[in-house]
């Protein structure tokens, strides 16, 4: 069985909602177990900031499916929610990133895990610590809590969740 941590962000429309239906899209897929959902954060963008502010979440899955099929549902995901990819760190409905799966460095056309500017982004780190609070990332051998320190300006908790099922039935 496989492990993967997802990050999953959106600043357009309802966002909240936009991540409830990626998750509940998930956990549709018949070879895919959402086991964990972060809290939800209300992050400042990155990159292009002139945007609105994110939420984002890190969902855990398992699954036996290899990393580009996963990679595959999430674009499947994004395409079905209506995600437009206009330019490079732009608005989005919806965002699914494959940031870790198992202990594996993948590197190939189409994916890299770990997701390569991962220990960068606070917005991923913070959630990411909630579910794996003694995680190391599989390449550097760093916790993931060195790099988090100095990252979390920014990034603000905005809903607590309490597990998967509280998540995807939540309301706003």
């Amino acid at each position: 069985m496989n492990t993967a941590y997802l990050s999953l962000g959106s600043n357009l429309g309802n966002r909240l909602e936009m991540l409830q239906d990626a998750v509940q899209m998930l956990l549709e897929q018949k070879h895919i177990e959402v086991t964990a959902v972060s809290s939800v954060y209300e992050t400042d963008p990155v990159g292009y900031t002139e945007q609105a502010p994110f939420l984002n979440i890190v969902v855990e899955i398992k699954s036996h499916l290899p990393a580009d099929k996963i990679l595959f549902i999430c674009l499947e995901t994004e395409q079905t929610l209506g995600r437009i990819r206009e330019f490079r760190w732009g608005p989005r409905c919806i965002d699914l990133d494959i940031l870790l799966f198992n202990d594996e460095n993948i590197v190939s056309e189409k994916l890299t895990v770990p997701h390569p500017r991962m220990h960068e982004r606070g917005f991923v780190l913070v959630p990411l610590m909630e579910l794996l609070p003694e995680g190391i990332h599989p390449v550097t051998g760093v916790p993931f809590r060195e790099y988090v320190e100095g990252q979390k300006e920014g990034v603000h908790v905005w809903k607590t969740i309490d597990g998967v099922d509280a998540f995807v039935r939540l309301e706003n």
